[in-house]
């Protein structure tokens, strides 16, 4: 029977929580709940110069915020004793020796296969000692290296499959000799293409989107932006590209990573946002936007707003009209309108007929009769309409806006509106 599939994420706390580390955290995360495993959080903290506190809590908040729950965290730097005592096993074999203070690992001179799982086969000759010198695992500071504890921290916790960035695969087979020297059974391994920017450029630290801590600042939704980054490099059998983290748990393989990059594309990514603010409850989504908002508007505005946002951001301003009484008319709907000779007559009969409405409950159905009366189309009223109303050309259901501003302000705002025409 086959062991318990674990897998691990293994960040350094050096800088915020890329997106590749992201993704690389993501995909470890939802191979192993597919399959019934245990996702692993590894810090790998050993360079003290390098580490910082807030660093270290960008990764765990960035990880919560996506939804990614974990066994540990475990610190390199709290497992000297283990490496300690795995490097004994190296000097015992006779497979390190002592080179300028340091220890290097002598290499088997033969070539290393591995299968990996997204890449395919993959050989490095070790035969030519010129092109693949033995290699340090231990400096002369008494620190050991990343090959090593990576290693040794894989074995110790049980790690079933490696999921990484491609950026490591020449790495394994240097990991897979010390594997077998170890006389230990090696991890699966897969590894994953690399994140390029939308102009084919390898995505660095200081490139747009490549900081997971800034989306919820810009106003993307978790669950979107888990979406759009399981995207990056992976996609179901079907054409489908929306999910919730449970549908990703049920659709990904890792026979479904592509072997080319993933491109970052900041309009998809809004585009998702906007699918997913758009699948919200009514109630959630007033829940996710209020706070984008330091006024406070009724959850009747945001739900009225919520098929015109696609990021939370844009909130406070799709609702700006109905919080100020004096809100700024838009220049260009307004040019257009007074382009209307008929606009002002128009709204003055509407402001007349809703004043004679004791029912406010359907507004909107009044609109094309009073257009009608005056031999105009309903939407030669309604346009000038809503810029009286919002002062804008676009916006929430004209019906919608009736009935939140209520009666007594529908009409302020028009006689406010005619006037300025006239």
């Amino acid at each position: 029977m086959s062991a318990p599939v674990r897998t691990r994420f293994a960040p350094s706390p050096t800088g915020y929580l890329h997106l590749g580390g992201a993704r690389t955290a993501l995909f470890n995360w939802l191979y192993a709940k597919k399959l019934g495993g245990t996702f692993v959080l590894r810090v790998e903290d050993t360079d003290e110069a390098r580490n910082t506190e807030e660093a270290r809590a960008a990764i765990f908040e960035g990880m919560e915020w996506m939804g990614l729950a974990w066994e540990g965290p475990f610190y390199q730097s709290e497992r000297s004793d283990i490496y300690l005592k795995w490097f004994e096993k190296l000097v015992t074999a006779d497979r390190v020796y002592e080179d300028d203070g340091a220890w290097r690992f002598r290499f088997d001179r033969k070539p290393i296969t591995m299968q990996d799982l997204v890449c395919g086969e993959v050989t490095i000759d070790y035969t030519d000692e010129s092109n693949t010198p033995d290699m340090v695992v231990r400096r002369s500071d008494g620190s050991f290296v990343f090959h090593f504890v990576n290693v040794v921290d894989d074995l110790t916790m049980g790690i079933t499959h490696v999921i990484r960035g491609e950026d490591h695969l020449m790495n394994t087979p240097k990991h897979l000799q010390l594997i077998e020297a170890f006389g230990e059974t090696a991890p699966q391994y897969a590894h994953i293409p690399l994140i390029l920017n939308s102009d084919g450029s390898k995505m660095s630290k200081r490139d747009v989107g490549a900081a997971l801590g800034d989306y919820s600042k810009q106003g993307f939704s978790s669950p979107a932006v888990v979406n759009f980054i399981a995207l990056l490099g992976w996609s179901p059998k079907d054409d489908s590209e929306i999910f919730s983290l449970q549908e990703l748990i049920e659709k990904f393989s890792l026979e479904s990573v592509n072997r080319s990059p993933g491109r970052f594309d900041a309009e998809k990514c809004e585009w998702v946002n906007q699918q997913h603010l758009l699948a919200l409850t009514p109630d959630k989504f007033v829940e996710a936007a209020a706070g984008y908002c330091e006024t406070t508007p009724t959850p009747e505005m945001l739900k009225s707003i919520q098929e015109k946002v696609s990021l939370l951001t844009q909130v406070p301003d799709a609702v700006s009209f109905y919080l100020d009484p004096e809100y700024p008319i838009d220049s260009e709907p307004l040019a257009k309108v007074k382009g209307n000779d008929s606009a002002g007559a128009l709204l003055t009969a509407l402001a007349e007929t809703f004043q004679g409405l004791t029912d406010w409950s359907d507004p909107k159905s009044v609109i094309g009769s009073t257009a009608k009366a005056h031999g105009a189309k309903p939407g030669q009223l309604m346009f000038p309409l809503r810029i009286a109303l919002s002062g804008k050309a676009g916006g929430p259901d004209l019906g919608a806006i009736l009935e939140i501003l209520g009666k007594e302000e529908c009409l302020r705002r028009i006689q406010r509106f005619t006037a300025l025409l006239s």
